[in-house]
């Protein structure tokens, strides 16, 4: 009998998706990032559950089981899950609120900029194009028949915790991420006008916090912006990670009343 175990890697334990129906008026889709997982996020999906609402929590294409997966994926199918994922809870709920980490965020901006949104909520995002030397630099690597770089993963500065993103950076994607997820839309911020809720860690060794102030600076509606002291990149799973789902959760609650 032929094997066909290796055409689908097994999931990394905690990067499993999750799906919530609580039969709540107010729906909250939670995004996570770049290399990473559900797991990064799941404090924030199970806060919401916890709080009565519908959840959905999609583990995006090629994410949360090897690089190899993930190197055949683009930003349309990382998109289009999180489209897919946001239409679920749009078809039982009045509103839906979007949360989302690092690409998360980005496509928490870029669903709310597709979709009609109750609020959004950015935990250090990737919100600017790269500069001109950046971009050659990876169009080099590529030309080059480099396909993965070090991973950019677990940038916490809590030592007890660890994020279990890919210990790798596949670099066709984090290409499709730029040219395709954020050149169209990052001059457009200005569009999007429903409340933002933002949270941006003073030190992020994978985000320029540059991002979140240029969002800040050009976003269209209200912005709440959060900066934390104590965390880095991966804030959800770090010191501040309670004030973040404390801030979340009432950022939902005003919405849904």
């Amino acid at each position: 009998m032929a094997d066909h175990t290796s055409s689908t890697p097994s999931i990394i334990p905690g990067a499993e998706p999750l799906s919530h129906v609580a039969g709540s008026t107010t729906g909250v889709l939670v995004l996570h990032g770049f290399t990473g997982n559900p797991s990064s996020v799941r404090i924030l999906a199970e806060a919401a559950i916890a709080e009565g609402y519908d959840v959905e929590m999609p583990r995006l294409p090629g994410h949360g089981t090897t690089v190899d997966d993930m190197m055949t994926t683009g930003w349309d199918d990382w998109f289009g899950a999180a489209l897919q994922a946001f239409d679920a809870l749009a078809d039982r709920c009045e509103r839906v609120v979007i949360a989302g980490l690092s690409m998360g965020g980005l496509l928490t901006l870029s669903v709310g900029g597709a979709r009609s949104v109750a609020g959004l909520i950015c935990v250090n995002p990737v919100a600017r194009m790269r500069s001109p030397e950046e971009v050659e630099m990876v169009e080099e690597l590529i030309a080059d028949g480099m396909e993965i770089l070090p991973g950019v993963g677990s940038d916490i500065a809590d030592p007890e915790s660890f994020e279990t993103a890919y210990e790798g950076t596949p670099l066709v994607p984090l290409r499709s991420m730029f040219f395709e997820g954020v050149q169209p839309r990052w001059e457009q911020w200005g569009d999007l006008e429903v409340p933002l809720l933002l949270f941006t860690s003073e030190q992020d060794h994978v985000v320029d916090p540059a991002d979140s102030s240029h969002l800040a600076a050009t976003y269209g509606g209200s912005v709440d912006h959060v900066w934390l002291k104590k965390s880095y990149h991966v804030a959800t799973q770090d010191y501040d990670k309670a004030l973040i789902v404390e801030k979340s959760l009432a950022f939902i609650s005003e919405l849904a009343h």
